[in-house]
C-alpha cells in the first residue's frame, strides 16, 4: 500500500505517526493537510539502521557516535541533507530532514518488509499537544484521510526529543521521552 500511494498510520515507541512512501509528492501533501503544517515543518525518515541514515544526511564523526550510542529509540535528529533527499522533503532554508530509527517491533518489521525508510510525521493533531496513542481513536478521528491505520496496541503518550545535530553544538527543539545526558544539553 505505501508503495501504491497510501497514507499509513502505524505505532512508534512515542506514540503513533503518519507514514508514506519517500517519493510520493501527493501523499506528503495529504500529510501536510492533516498536521496542518507547512514546508518549514521537518518531516522524518524513519529508518532501519545507522547505514540508512548514512545515506541521506552528511554524517561526521562526532554526530555517528552520538547516533550510534542513542539508536534506535526516542529521538528524531535534524541533520543536513544529502541529494538523496528530494529538495521538497528538506527544510527550504536549511536543507535539513529529521532521521530517526524507532525502538518499536511493528515499526521496524514494516521498515524491514518496505526496504527502505519511510517518510513520516508524528500523528499530533492541530490543537493537540501529544501524538495520538489509540488505534481506534485514530480510525474514528481521521476516517478516510489515510489509507490504513495499524493497530499495535497502545504506545507512549510522549513524543521523541528532536535534537538539531546540523551545527556546531546539538540543540534542543523539542523536548521528549529520550535522555538529553549525552548531548551535554542542559534545559
Amino acid at each position: 500500500m505505501v508503495r501504491g500511494g497510501a497514507v499509513i498510520v502505524y505505532p512508534t515507541d512515542s506514540g503513533y505517526a503518519l507514514g508514506c512512501h519517500l517519493g510520493d509528492k501527493d501523499a506528503v501533501t495529504r500529510i501536510r493537510r492533516i498536521r496542518e503544517v507547512d514546508d518549514k515543518h521537518h518531516m522524518t525518515l524513519m529508518c532501519r539502521d545507522l547505514s540508512e541514515i548514512a545515506q541521506y544526511a552528511r554524517v561526521d564523526n562526532v554526530q555517528f557516535r552520538l547516533l550510534k550510542g542513542n539508536t534506535p529509540g526516542s529521538y528524531t535528529f535534524i541533520l543536513e541533507a544529502t541529494r538523496e533527499v528530494p529538495k521538497r522533503l528538506q527544510h527550504p532554508k536549511r536543507s535539513t530532514i529529521g532521521l530517526r530509527i524507532p525502538d518499536h517491533p511493528v515499526a521496524l518489521a514494516l521498515l524491514e518488509e518496505l526496504g527502505e525508510p519511510l517518510l513520516s510525521s508524528s500523528l499530533i493533531l492541530p490543537g493537540a499537544e501529544l501524538a495520538m496513542h489509540d488505534a481506534d481513536e485514530i480510525h474514528e478521528s481521521l476516517g478516510n484521510q489515510v489509507d490504513l491505520v495499524i493497530d499495535g496496541g497502545p504506545v507512549g503518550l510522549e513524543p521523541t526529543t528532536v535534537i538539531d545535530l546540523s551545527g556546531e553544538v546539538p540543540l534542543l527543539l523539542r523536548r521528549g521521552k529520550g535522555d538529553l545526558q549525552p548531548f551535554s544539553i542542559e534545559e
